[in-house]
């Protein structure tokens, strides 16, 4: 199989496939009018910074580098603000810190940011109290509250998308090229949660020993005088979103100078979803003919011969740092899931790197209706992975969360002591539940000491 040729693909050819969680617009020529006002827009990111990342995720399929992508389920416009993204920022930074301590490995940071604005949905419509609207697909698409102007899809949005995307990334690149320092001593982080009294006194040591051990290295590289945490500090982040809506994807999608190949210049790291992944649908062939690294999301329902097949389309040629697979099996199925895939995949010798997202699979909904996941759920189905890799031969280089910089209550558990009555105290998610900022780096360190055994 050869790679696509410019003949037989173009970044509209998904047209002529069945779309998938599309949004349908009713005012076809606004639809027009966005599309070009986005195909004449700067590009988002650069293809240098697309193709340092794959050669970094290249190095991730050998083992050499482990990835951490995360960041919010669905972004919103209105989120778009200093506070809320520095802590994102902070939280992943922190992370990474944590597991480069714990893992002896250089980390990569990929953020769910700058264009998580879409999300599939179960239904297109949904029904309250007998009223029935188009569901919420995100900003990118519509409005989440419910009223027939807000959930009409308005293709303006995209506009708006891309406008709040460039707004962010241009802030957290200012943030990185000014140092971010202070957050890499770990004195100032807010480590509540060792004190919790639920914690046992085994892991609160733990925990403890590590983050002084880390605080000494960081001081001990600050004090050789030839390297300032500064420079330590400009570390390379990259973003990520799944790639849903294609009118938007498409429309950033370019040649560039001197280089082969078409670039989705919205963002680094693309993703096809769990949902969108047939394999003759629209994402697929979208997806099989753009130059960036892709990630496609498998869950338990995936064969092995449907993920070979997958790889073969998007992958033909077998090049390195080019195909992400991120497995989403859930703590109770990932047993009986996961060893096929990895099984095929590295008896066929396709060179992938494999992603544990731990997150959507263990889903549940509370006694009153309300969406949250379990601590100790993600943490199991992340702790088999790593096992389950080990034992087949393959490598689990990396992890992808849903996780915000921010104290909400939308996961139960940790040693925070979160439980089913606390999550109305600050559920802010309008999609999926996230890990808070405590979660998340009791979560690293989880990691960290697993990784270290």
């Amino acid at each position: 199989m050869t790679q696509a040729a410019a003949t037989d693909w173009t970044p509209e050819s998904w047209k002529q496939r069945l779309a998938a969680h599309q949004a349908v617009y009713p005012d076809r020529a606004a639809v027009d009018v966005a599309v070009a006002k986005l195909r004449e827009f700067p590009p988002l990111v650069t293809s240098f910074e697309i193709e340092r990342l794959k050669a970094l995720i290249a190095d991730a399929q050998e083992g050499k580098r482990f990835v951490l992508q995360g960041g919010d389920c669905a972004e919103t416009l209105a989120d778009c603000r200093p506070d809320v993204i520095t802590n994102k920022l902070k939280i992943l930074l922190q992370m990474s810190l944590v597991l480069v301590h714990g893992m002896q490995k250089p980390v990569v940071r990929v953020g769910r940011f700058a264009g998580q604005y879409a999300k599939p949905r179960s239904s297109p419509m949904e029904t309250r109290e007998g009223v029935t609207l188009p569901s919420y697909f995100g900003d990118l698409v519509n409005g989440a509250e419910f009223t027939p102007e807000a959930r009409t899809p308005n293709p303006h949005l995209m506009v708006r998308g891309y406008q709040h995307a460039a707004v962010t990334l241009n802030f957290i690149r200012s943030l990185i090229d000014s140092g971010f320092a202070d957050l890499h001593h770990p004195e100032y982080w807010d480590l509540r949660f060792m004190h919790h009294a639920s914690l046992p006194e085994e892991l609160r040591r733990e925990y403890q020993q590590m983050s002084r051990r880390l605080a000494e290295a960081l001081k001990f590289m600050e004090a050789l005088g030839e390297t300032g945490i500064d420079d330590l500090s400009r570390v390379a982040f990259f973003t990520s979103h799944e790639g849903l809506n294609l009118l938007y994807e498409s429309a950033q999608t370019r040649r560039v100078p001197r280089r082969d190949g078409w670039y989705n210049l919205t963002t680094h790291l693309p993703w096809i979803g769990e949902r969108t992944r047939a394999l003759d649908g629209a994402h697929v062939e979208y997806f099989r003919g753009i130059a960036n690294p892709v990630g496609v999301k498998v869950g338990p329902s995936t064969t092995p011969a449907d993920l070979l097949a997958l790889i073969d389309r998007l992958n033909p040629r077998d090049e390195p740092g080019r195909m992400v697979v991120i497995h989403r099996m859930g703590a109770a199925r990932i047993a009986q899931a996961l060893p096929a895939l990895l099984h095929v995949v590295r008896h066929a010798r396709r060179r992938v790197l494999w992603v544990c997202d731990p997150m959507h699979g263990n889903g549940v909904t509370t006694r009153h209706g309300v969406k949250t996941r379990d601590f100790n759920d993600i943490l199991g189905e992340l702790r088999q992975a790593f096992d389950l890799h080990e034992r087949e031969g393959t490598i689990l280089g990396g992890v992808h969360f849903e996780l915000t910089g921010e104290d909400v209550t939308e996961c139960v558990g940790g040693a925070a002591g979160i439980t089913e009555d606390d999550l109305t105290g600050n559920y802010s998610s309008l999609c999926d539940p996230r890990l808070n900022y405590q979660q998340a780096l009791e979560m690293a360190f989880l990691i960290a000491r697993h990784a270290a055994k």
